[in-house]
């Protein structure tokens, strides 16, 4: 439920879930349509993102998990490609508002 629609929205919604039944509401249920078939992101490529997000460079991404550069930046060419953005700055602002990254 959104917060701005509780009154007697609410009372509905949660008639309708003791019954059994399920309730969304039609913004959120879009929302979560426009994610369907996303692929998600290992928790290595989640740690690659979030020193992205810290501003690393691939050199420093790598240098900070032990890793290659070379890895660092498949990992990194893995996250856009996963998330449909542009480029790093824009995988990193789409994670954020999925939820990936904390705002």
């Amino acid at each position: 439920m959104l917060k701005a629609l509780v009154g007697a929205e609410l009372l509905e919604t949660i008639r309708a879930v003791h019954t059994g039944h399920k309730r969304i509401h039609p913004t959120v249920a879009a929302q979560l349509a426009s994610h369907l078939g996303e692929e998600t992101l290992s928790s290595r490529e989640v740690q690659v993102l979030t020193l992205v997000a810290a501003g690393n460079s691939n050199k420093a991404i790598a240098a900070h998990l032990v890793i290659s550069e070379d890895t660092a930046k498949a990992h990194v060419a893995s996250i856009i490609a996963k998330l449909g953005a542009n480029d790093r700055t824009h995988a990193v602002t789409l994670a954020r508002e999925r939820g990936i990254l904390p705002p």
